[in-house]
């Protein structure tokens, strides 16, 4: 099963949400080449928006570095197969 392969590093997610995201994450996986991050990145950040309301931020990549500040709740990194993944509800400035 999915959680098995997928490497939760950090997440303050509610469990429930972050079977969502491992499940979108490898649902990209099938349908885009595994170089083609950017739309893996889309189709969850849209899968996210829908599910949970506007605001969702994704990148997908083996190798970024970022900063950012989160909703509370809506955070998760992870890695499956060979990429990363980190998914966000950005804060209210």
């Amino acid at each position: 099963m999915l959680e098995g392969k997928a490497m939760i590093q950090e997440t303050d997610m509610p469990v429930k949400m972050q079977l969502q995201a491992m499940s979108c994450a490898s649902e990209a996986l099938d349908l885009f080449d595994v170089l083609d991050c950017k739309s893996m990145a889309a189709y969850i950040k849209k899968e996210f928006d829908l599910r949970y309301g506007p605001g969702w931020q994704c990148v997908v990549g083996s190798n970024f570095g970022c900063f950012f500040t989160h909703k509370k709740g809506t955070f998760i990194y992870f890695c499956l197969e060979t990429l990363y993944f980190l998914i966000f509800k950005g804060a209210a400035a």
